[in-house]
């Protein structure tokens, strides 16, 4: 009995642990820095490209397995690292959504809601992607299939440019 109360216990500290990774809250920094030095670009072209199950078919065909084995590695750490900067990224703009969901602006307000949720989403996404990257780094002949990230990731950056846009004519008005 003891055993399953402790069971239910570790599983909800690691529940809560992952929402507030997801969120952003843990590993973030103290210091409230400026969003735009804080969020890393990323070339969504090459992501796709190392992502790209025809390109992985190209390359099997034309390298020896072990050439294969190494290089499709190499391509999956790097995938790694783009979704661990995308994930980063989300997880500055889950706090911009936050900060624009108190905004007075219904309109504003409401794409701080859509980008929070956007980023979540994004952040859930890019962890289970990361550990199927890491099985396919150690089955390098498996297909791995991370394609909607990028996807996800391009509607999180509409988001956040509408919001923008939104609290840019929020400001002008109120200059006026």
């Amino acid at each position: 009995m003891i055993i399953t109360f402790a069971l239910v216990f570790l599983a909800l500290l690691v529940l809560l642990f992952l929402v507030r990774l997801a969120k952003g809250r843990i590993f973030s920094s103290r210091r409230r820095e400026d969003t735009h030095t804080r969020i890393q670009t990323i070339d969504i072209q090459a992501f796709r490209n190392l992502i790209d199950p025809a390109e992985a078919e190209f390359l099997r065909g034309h390298l020896s397995p072990s050439e294969f084995r190494t290089l499709q590695r190499e391509r999956l750490r790097a995938a790694v690292s783009y979704i661990s900067c995308a994930a980063a990224n989300a997880a500055v703009l889950v706090q911009v959504g936050e900060s624009a969901r108190r905004s007075s602006d219904p309109a504003v307000a409401q794409a701080g809601d859509n980008l929070v949720s956007s980023a979540i989403r994004l952040r859930f996404y890019a962890l289970r992607a990361i550990s199927r990257l890491y099985l396919g780094i150690i089955f390098p002949a498996s297909d791995i299939s991370t394609a909607g990230l990028a996807e996800s990731y391009e509607r999180m950056t509409r988001t956040v440019f509408q919001l923008t846009r939104l609290q840019k004519v929020g400001r002008e008005s109120l200059a006026s």
